[in-house]
């Protein structure tokens, strides 16, 4: 049998709405990051479709045609937000060494972030004010992007204990606390108080919860306590 040429292959139909789907995603996806962009400036409360309208130069019905309602459009920049965070904070740390190595780069990461957004504002911090006490899907959703971010973080605490980095004993719970305190600190002294100094304040504050929970802690103690009781003795 002589075979087809190219211009007697069948042609695939495209599927039915496939071309109005994609620029429909390509529309919702420009309004998500202007409504991400306002968002970090006016908080998650501040979001309306009227807003996002003259921002995008849309009509109202037209943004609402995307977001049945204003709590979707909150949740859906929250969602945003979350996969950002991880593409810039989680995901290169764990090219590194299990381990400590991975543990120092997943809070410089996060550092880095937040130096940058001591000028922008974290949806995080701003949103855990707006929405704490206020039961519903975008304080849930929100909750829920926070509670993920931090047990991953709670990991790489366990993995560096069972690599040897950290103490045996070592309490992730308290030590993650520690940790996330200081970028609230940092957020608070930064960009409310605009305290210099405020950034290598919180890149020492991390490493002193090393010093106090590395592996190497229980030794130094023993070598101090051992010190002291040869000074009195003699």
């Amino acid at each position: 049998m002589k075979p087809m040429s190219a211009s007697e292959l069948p042609v695939k139909s495209p599927r039915p709405g496939g071309r109005a789907l994609q620029k429909g995603q390509q529309t919702k996806a420009v309004i998500v990051e202007a409504a991400l962009g306002l968002a970090t400036q006016i908080g998650l409360e501040g979001l309306s479709i009227g807003a996002l309208a003259e921002v995008t130069q849309m009509s109202k019905s037209g943004v609402f045609a995307h977001f049945g309602s204003r709590e979707e459009l909150q949740i859906s920049v929250i969602r945003e937000y979350h996969t950002r965070f991880e593409d810039e904070v989680f995901y290169p740390a764990m090219r590194e060494p299990r381990g400590l190595p991975r543990l120092r780069a997943l809070f410089a990461n996060w550092m880095k972030r937040t130096s940058v957004e001591i000028d922008s504002g974290c949806i995080y911090i701003s949103g855990a004010v707006e929405f704490d006490d206020r039961a519903g899907p975008v304080r849930d959703a929100l909750a829920s992007s926070v509670m993920t971010w931090l047990a991953a973080m709670k990991r790489a605490l366990v993995v560096a204990r069972e690599e040897g980095h950290l103490r045996a004993d070592v309490d992730e719970e308290q030590m993650l606390f520690e940790i996330h305190g200081l970028i609230l600190a940092l957020h608070y002294e930064a960009r409310f108080l605009k305290n210099p100094g405020s950034i290598d304040r919180a890149k020492r504050g991390f490493d002193n919860i090393l010093r106090l929970y590395g592996a190497d802690a229980p030794a130094l103690a023993a070598s101090k306590s051992t010190r002291s009781i040869k000074n009195i003795k003699e």
